[in-house]
Formats: structure tokens, sequence, C-alpha cells
């Protein structure tokens, strides 16, 4: 009888795993998430399209960003440069204020549709003062026509625009991935492998909105129709709000976790207070015996070796309990071991994340220098003149091509090579490879540079801006095409990385680390660029970087930021070495431990 009824109820949970998902998430009304009629890809394929379409919209904006200084506000290249990475960076510093209010208060959906909101009003706004205000005289803002002066408040009213953008763009990012991956239970097994996926299409998705924003609203932009460029970014951010608000009840829901903060500062004080315990033997650490991880339906972390400092927080002395029955205790004084590993799990994800810094200098390039190279190059074929910020284009097309070439050839192989059922390359085998790829398109870019100064037409000794070198703007193809490769490798490897390797209570902020990388390498930009210039600036000398391109050294520039990126590689290969994944309870080591970093 005994092993009837056990078969039985084993029958009965199996049948309940198909009805409803098995990683905790729930519908609109707050119920169980059922597994036919939620989530999966006819969610996450409309989470895709809104990703297109926001991203479309945002670079609608950023991609000429730096030109719109030059051309309408008067600014100087340096600046211009600086300026549009300042703005990059503070986008990306947003998505930590996202990811906290997600895991702490608000859930990942409501973020995101309030962030999405304080989007489309930035990107209205930013239309509205460009056309009534910064465009004077009419159809200034091209190549050839000026823009007069303006007052403190209209620049005002531009930069608050442009910063509520970032505002609205950043909070929604780190979120928008994460939910579209809380569309997929990893606990089930065909769905697990659609999790995997949807990051690389996610990011597939990013790049064909790029894609739009780079050519064709890229082309009116550099003609001067400005305003008109803004307001089809509206447009879209508007489209993409209200496709989003439509399948609503169609989702699958996390709650919010508490705020992490808190958890995070208990584990550090309890470990403080506990500074001269010593240790039992065989380190019985506290548990609870329900589940007390970050919050209600979370899974337990295992214990792991290291930081053995923080472990005392968990270690049970007189006085933590105060109704010892109850197992009630002071949570100042004792965490339970799962909430002790969450500090563990981010403090080794400090050192990967750092690494990826560097890279995100080389990435932010793409939107000022390399758009500064190619407008001093021969940008006309026949009759046909080409923005020099479409060429990002062929990063896009790059990105495209090498997210189906690694998920249809290479993928397959190298599982095939390493017999694992899991995928071939790890992780953080393919944030390697980004470095790597990323270090050719510095020495790329640098190359194509000394030929564009080879070739460029003399100057008058005056002129501000260069005369455009004979050396066509296609040979900025190879370094265009080498970025999109390494960041198929790079930035799909750090989504995967940073969301499966932070605690559940976590999950937002493990996509904001993606996000936070590209925000202080654009401030890192920012530092060398300012840096560079002050140092190669002398009396006869402007400089590796002026106004006038054709009187600088940018292939010097070029050439610092591969040896800066070679170091860094160096450094990542160390981390990456020493790295220990997440060990989650139910899952077997090998399940753990399965992206280790193997050189």
């Amino acid at each position: 009888m005994a092993i009837g009824g056990v078969t039985k109820k084993k029958k009965m949970n199996k049948q309940q795993d198909d009805v409803y998902t098995m990683d905790g998430t729930v519908d609109y009304r707050g119920h169980p998430a059922s597994r036919q009629d939620t989530g999966k890809w006819f969610a996450g394929n409309i989470i895709l399209v809104n990703q297109g379409l926001a991203t479309l919209a945002f670079f609608g904006v950023g991609v000429n960003l730096v030109l719109f200084l030059t051309r309408v506000l008067g600014e100087n290249n340096a600046d211009a440069a600086n300026t549009v990475s300042k703005w990059t960076g503070t986008v990306y510093i947003f998505s930590l204020v996202g990811a906290f209010l997600s895991d702490a208060y608000w859930g990942r959906f409501k973020t995101c549709a309030i962030f999405q909101l304080t989007f489309v009003i930035g990107l209205a706004s930013l239309s509205l003062s460009t056309y009534l205000f910064l465009l004077k005289p009419k159809g200034c803002g091209d190549r050839t026509t000026s823009c007069g002066k303006h007052s403190s408040t209209e620049i005002g009213l531009f930069y608050l625009s442009i910063y509520l953008v970032a505002l609205g763009y950043g909070g929604y990012q780190p979120n928008i991935a994460t939910f579209g991956a809380d569309q997929f239970d990893e606990d089930y097994q065909s769905e697990s492998h659609s999790k995997v996926a949807f990051f690389s299409y996610f990011y597939l998705a990013m790049n064909l909105g790029q894609l739009f924003s780079n050519t064709i609203l890229g082309y009116f932009e550099d003609e001067g129709m400005w305003a008109l460029g803004f307001w089809a970014s509206a447009g879209c951010a508007f489209l993409a709000l209200v496709l989003f608000l439509v399948r609503t009840p169609k989702y699958r829901y996390f709650k919010a976790t508490g705020n992490p903060l808190s958890r995070v500062c208990q584990v550090v004080v309890a470990a403080v207070k506990k500074s001269r315990t010593e240790m039992p033997e065989g380190e019985r650490l506290y548990e609870a015996e329900v589940k007390e991880c970050s919050t209600d339906g979370n899974r337990k972390l295992l214990h792991t070796e290291g930081f053995k400092f923080l472990d005392k927080a968990a270690c049970i002395t007189s006085g933590d309990f105060y109704n010892q029955e109850q197992g009630l205790h002071n949570p100042w004084r004792l965490c339970p071991i799962t909430q002790v590993e969450e500090v563990k799990c981010i403090l080794r994800l400090l050192p990967i994340w750092l690494c990826t810094i560097i890279y995100s200098v080389v990435f932010t390039q793409m939107a000022s220098l390399f758009v500064e190279q190619g407008a001093a190059m021969k940008t006309t074929v026949a009759n046909f003149r080409i923005p020099a910020a479409s060429m990002s284009s062929f990063d896009i097309l790059s990105v495209v091509a090498f997210v189906f070439i690694y998920r249809r050839v290479l993928d397959p192989i190298m599982s095939r090579m390493r017999k694992t059922e899991s995928g071939g390359l790890t992780e953080l085998h393919r944030m390697g490879i980004g470095l790597i790829i990323a270090v050719l398109a510095m020495v790329s870019a640098g190359i194509v540079e000394c030929y564009r100064l080879k070739y460029a037409i003399k100057d008058c000794p005056h002129c501000r801006a260069p005369n455009p070198s004979s050396l066509s703007i296609f040979w900025q193809i190879p370094q265009y095409v080498c970025i999109g490769a390494s960041e198929v490798f790079m930035y799909v490897g750090q989504l995967e990385f940073f969301n499966s390797q932070a605690p559940d209570g976590l999950k937002s902020f493990g996509s904001a680390l993606c996000m936070t990388s590209i925000s202080l390498g654009n401030y890192v930009s920012s530092l060398i660029v300012s840096i560079v210039m002050k140092i190669s600036t002398e009396d006869h000398m402007p400089g590796w970087i002026p106004g006038n391109l054709n009187k600088g050294h940018l292939d010097r520039f070029y050439f610092l930021l591969a040896a800066l990126t070679t170091i860094d590689f160096v450094v990542y290969i160390l981390c990456a070495r020493s790295y220990k994944r997440i060990r989650l309870e139910g899952k077997s080591d090998g399940d753990n431990n399965q992206a280790e970093y193997e050189v």
C-alpha cells in the first residue's frame, strides 16, 4: 500500500508540474502560472518586438547625438565625444536604479512599464524642444548650415529631455531582459533551452532595431531633419509601450523580493559582530527549516568555500534567538547560509565584471570617434553621400550573422568536441573570445586611420574641420565587423552569465551589471580622452584628437586602446580561472560547475 501511495503521489506531482511552472512564477492575478497559457515564446516574442522598437527609438537619438552637438549646439569634437560618453554612461547608471526598484519593490513588469512611460515623455519633450527652439534658422543642422546661438534655457531644456530619455531607457533595459527570461521555466528542460536561446535573440532584436535607426533615421538626421528623426523615435517608443501592456495577461511574473541592500548589510553586520567567534567543528551553519532565502519561494543556495569571514554570520551563538521554539532570531546577528551565499555570489561576480569595463571603452568608440573618423573620409559613392553614423549598420549585420553562426555552427561543433549537452563554449569562454576580437577591432581602426592620414587632402592652416581624405569610408568595415563579432561573444555571454549567476532575489541586478559595465566604460573612455588630450597637447601640437583630425593622431589612440584591452584580457584569464559558480540545492555538482573556465 505504501509503495502504491508513493507512486500515486509522484504521478500527481508530475501532472501538477505539467500544468503549472516549477520556478515560482505567477500570473497577473497572483495565481500559480499556467505552463500552457502563459510565458514561453508567445510572450517572449512580444518582448523581443518591444525591445527592438525601444532600441530603435533610443538609437534614433544616440547614434547621431555627437553630430547634433557639433552642428546644432556648436560643440567641438572632443567636447561632443565626451558629452556623448557621459550621457551614454548615465543611461546605464540608471539601470542600477531600475534594477533596485524592480528587485526590491515594484517587480519587473511594473518597473518596465513605468520607465518606458518616462522614456516616451523624454523623447516627446526632445522632439518638441528641437523643433521649436534649437533648429534656428530653419534648415540648419546639416553639413553646411550651422545653427545660431541658443539661450541657456533652451540648452537646459535639451539636456533635461535627453536625460529623461537616459532615465527611461536605462531603468527599463535590465528589467526587460530579465523579464523576458522569466517567461521560460529553467527547471523544465525544453523551456530551459529556450531561455538560453532567448538571450541571443534578445540581443539580435536590439541590433535589428538599431539597424533601422542607424540607416533610415540616421540618414534623415544627417541631412538636417532632426525633428523628424526624433518624432519617429518617440512614435516607436509609444508603440513599444502599447504592445507591452496589451499582453499583460499572458506574462509570467516573479514577485518583488524586498530590499536587497538590507539583506547584504545584515550579513556584513552579523559577520562583524561575530568576528572573534570560533567556527564550530564541521562548520555547522544555520539554515532555516522553512525556505528562509532572500524571499519565500526562492531556491536555497548550498554552502561554498571562500570568504570564510562571512560564514560567521551563519554561525549560531547564544543570544541569536529570542524565541528558540518558534525559531525566531535577530536577522542582524544570525543569517541563513543562503543569505550569506547571496553576498558571496555578488563578491565573486565583481572581478569578472570589472574586467568587462575596458571592453566597453572599445565598444563606445563606435558611437563617437568611429563616426568622427568616418566623417573625415570619402563618403560619396557616385552622387550618393553615406552618413558616417550609418556605417554602424555593418556592426549590426555582423551581430546578426555571428548570432546565427555561433548558435547553428560553432556551438553544435564545440558541443560534440567537448561531449556536453549544455553547450560547447561556456559564458566565460565567450567573454574571453570577445576581448580578443576587440583587440583586433582597435588594431584595424588604427591601421585605417594611418592610411586615412596618408591620403588626407592638405588642409588650409586655419581650418577647424578636416578636408575629407581620398580614402573611402568603406575601409571602416573591418573594424565595425570585428566590434559586432565581439559583441555576440561578450555581451550575450555577459547577459547569460550574470543572469544565471545572480541569486533569485537579485536577477535584475545581475542584468544591470551588464549595463553598468557599459556605463563605466563610457566614463573611463571620457577620462582616457581627457588625459590623452592633456598629455599630447603642446604649444605647436593640437593633440591626438583635435577638432581637425588631419592634424592629430587618432591612430595612436586606437593602438593605446588595443594595448589596454590586451592587458585586460590577461587579468580576465586569471579571474575567470579562479571563478566558482553558484551552487543550487537540488542540482548535481556537474550542473553547478558546468561553466567553470578551463584553459
